[in-house]
């Protein structure tokens, strides 16, 4: 029987089933994430794990390929931490252009990123406001994810600001609850304030502070707070967002 993962992911098909298909489907959801410290509970690739998830949840709706996971990303604020991954935002951008121009090569036409990481939001900007210059016939658009799901999760959450966002915290930790509760480390979840809050005096001026500088564990908010049925919530309504936006501003998957 074939699995679901099979049937969207490009990395899953023989290349006659790639064919068959593209004969017909032009749109291709790319998930990107990062391999960097996510809490004393959560896998370091958490990023790209919720990224091809949700990827996968919506191309269930909506018949889209999904793309290979790029999996690591620019996470140099949280280096001082073992484990975390950095590739330098050029190679990042350059290694995604051949990827983009491989698929374009194949006949895709719409680009849907469901991105997990921060740090990979401004080159997938740039790559992508180059490919529709470039062609106007081509779509790109980017859920930021983590962002993407705060005004979504509001009502869901027991708390507001970091204590529910932040890093590892009461929104991601309920995600990972709901999506691959077997890597949550239910005893190490922790609830965590930041050692040391920039913007208090100049909120608007933007400052590059390391990551350990706020958190000796990764990790900043309330996980404690978190739960699977939070999760699920959560994701479902952002998925169902997104393949609305899909059908009726991104083409579908023509």
């Amino acid at each position: 029987m074939m699995k679901k993962e099979e049937k969207y992911k490009i990395s899953e098909m023989t290349w006659m089933e790639f064919r068959e298909k593209a004969g017909t489907v032009h749109t291709v959801i790319l998930p990107t994430g990062a391999t960097e410290a996510y809490g004393p509970h959560l896998p370091l690739g958490t990023d790209g794990k919720v990224a091809e998830a949700v990827a996968l949840l919506v191309a269930e709706r909506t018949g889209a390929f999904v793309g290979p996971l790029l999996p690591v990303g620019d996470s140099l604020s949280l280096s001082q931490f073992p484990g975390t991954l950095c590739v330098r935002p050029e190679s990042f951008k350059e290694y995604l252009r051949d990827i983009m121009d491989s698929l374009y090569g194949w006949g895709m036409k719409n680009f849907l990123f469901i991105n997990g990481h921060a740090g990979n939001t401004p080159m997938i900007a740039q790559l992508g406001t180059e490919y529709v210059m470039k062609d106007s016939s081509v779509r790109v658009a980017q859920i930021d994810w983590w962002r993407y799901v705060q005004p979504y999760s509001r009502e869901i959450l027991d708390h507001t600001g970091y204590m529910a966002q932040g890093h590892a915290s009461e929104c991601g930790t309920s995600i990972m609850k709901y999506l691959f509760p077997e890597s949550v480390r239910e005893d190490k979840i922790q609830r965590y304030e930041p050692k040391v809050v920039n913007g208090k005096r100049f909120p608007n001026i933007n400052r590059y502070t390391p990551f350990a500088e706020f958190s000796d564990l990764a990790t900043i908010g309330d996980g404690t707070a978190a739960s699977s049925d939070k999760g699920k919530a959560i994701v479902m309504e952002c998925v169902d967002r997104i393949v609305e936006y899909m059908e009726k501003d991104f083409g579908g998957t023509r």
